[in-house]
């Protein structure tokens, strides 16, 4: 009997050992084992793009005009304005950053009179022709101060960027006058003029669809003061336009999103099923040793045997009878052992936690949990059923009444 119980204690911690030991194998016997605590989280909702999703294309037309040279020239005028088109795409990374290319082009007029009526190079009205290609940074603001809403109605979403101009076809220009006089000015103009700009201004959209927004933008481009290939007062010509058009959204405008702590329950039962199994490794380590150190053993007596716990147990999900697959192993051991001791009869003992449902429900509960178990040793190990005993005491008695989610069990008793 003394060796008998030495056995039967080793076999079981071997049983309940093999159940973690993937993960946590080389902490069962170490006395400073860190305990698995708490998952906690921040409670944000964080976004994504799905992939091929949130590119646009932009159409659009208005009107600009060009603030060259000083004087009157440096204000607006609406005699200067003339007609410009524009078209882009880009694509929308979060719901607050977007990123496009756009193309605006169209005829520039100046009046070049206003610098020296009495001089021999002053020609008067000037045109040209010229596009303006820009990479754009855009921010939606709506999005990130009311938050992220891919139905809202109205957005306002400013743009900075950077790109290059060409302006060319120059008409009625001092620098191409064949009869100019002024040795300043005669051969000065280029017939094309290439520049970098700097650009900003803000989109008002409108939203009409999934795959449609109106917009409105105003914006404005700063150049260096040969823009225009006049090189005269003011170090930075600049470019005002106002634009409307259409954007069309490439498999519309969405955002998938994931919040942490919509998992939270999931991690800490997860968290609570290692800290189980790190106690009862904790447990047979104890047991085990304690055995060892009464070496020979004492004659038990047999009373002191009954109803005894056995060094196996089988973890249950809240609210569930069903046997998780990391809780077969359990189920196995004391099958195994129950066929290496054929006179051995045991007790399936059914629990509940008492923080959920009612007393009645729980002894319903903790019934079902052991009969599910005794189930699974007659049906899937051959066990015969006479050898075993359900018993259930759903939440009126708890195993562990430090640790409530500890006594969703179903424990093994002689």
């Amino acid at each position: 009997m003394k060796a008998k119980n030495l056995y039967i204690a080793a076999a079981l911690c071997a049983g309940t050992f093999g159940a973690s030991n993937v993960a946590y194998a080389q902490d069962v016997f170490v006395d400073d084992a860190v305990t698995v605590t708490e998952f906690t989280c921040d409670n944000s909702t964080h976004y994504f793009t799905p992939k091929n999703s949130n590119w646009f294309i932009e159409l659009g037309a208005g009107a600009g005009q060009p603030l060259v040279e000083k004087g009157t020239e440096k204000t607006v005028d609406g005699k200067k304005w003339t007609a410009a088109y524009s078209v882009g795409f880009g694509r929308w990374f979060s719901p607050y950053l977007g990123f496009r290319i756009k193309a605006i082009g169209g005829a520039v007029h100046w009046n070049a009179v206003n610098w020296d009526k009495k001089a021999d190079w002053a020609y008067g009205w000037s045109r040209a022709k010229h596009v303006n290609l820009q990479a754009e940074l855009m921010w939606d603001m709506f999005n990130s101060f009311g938050g992220v809403n891919e139905k809202r109605v109205f957005s306002i979403v400013p743009f900075v960027g950077l790109g290059g101009d060409a302006m060319w076809d120059y008409k009625n220009h001092y620098g191409n006058q064949p009869a100019a006089t002024n040795n300043y000015t005669h051969g000065r103009a280029k017939s094309v003029q290439w520049t970098l700009p700097v650009s900003a201004g803000l989109q008002f959209r409108f939203r009409l669809s999934k795959y449609v927004d109106f917009f409105a933008e105003a914006r404005a481009a700063f150049y260096g003061d040969n823009w225009n290939n006049v090189s005269e007062g003011n170090s930075v010509d600049a470019y005002v336009s106002a634009m409307g058009g259409f954007s069309f959204n490439l498999g519309g405008r969405g955002w998938n999103s994931f919040n942490e702590c919509n998992y939270v329950s999931q991690i800490a039962s997860l968290n609570g099923q290692v800290n189980n199994l790190r106690a009862q490794l904790d447990a047979c380590g104890a047991t085990v040793a304690a055995l060892q150190a009464q070496l020979p053993c004492p004659e038990v007596v047999a009373k002191d045997c009954n109803n005894a716990p056995l060094m196996a147990s089988v973890r249950f999900l809240i609210n569930s009878a069903k046997i998780m697959p990391t809780e077969e192993v359990n189920v196995y051991s004391m099958a195994e052992w129950l066929k290496a001791n054929p006179n051995e009869k045991i007790v399936i003992a059914g629990y509940a936690d008492k923080d959920t449902g009612t007393s009645e429900y729980n002894m319903d509960l903790s019934q079902r949990r052991a009969d599910a178990v005794k189930a699974e040793l007659v049906n899937t190990y051959g066990i015969d059923p006479s050898r075993l005993e359900t018993k259930a005491f759903g939440s009126d008695e708890q195993e562990y009444p430090s640790h409530n989610d500890w006594n969703r069990i179903v424990i093994f008793k002689q």
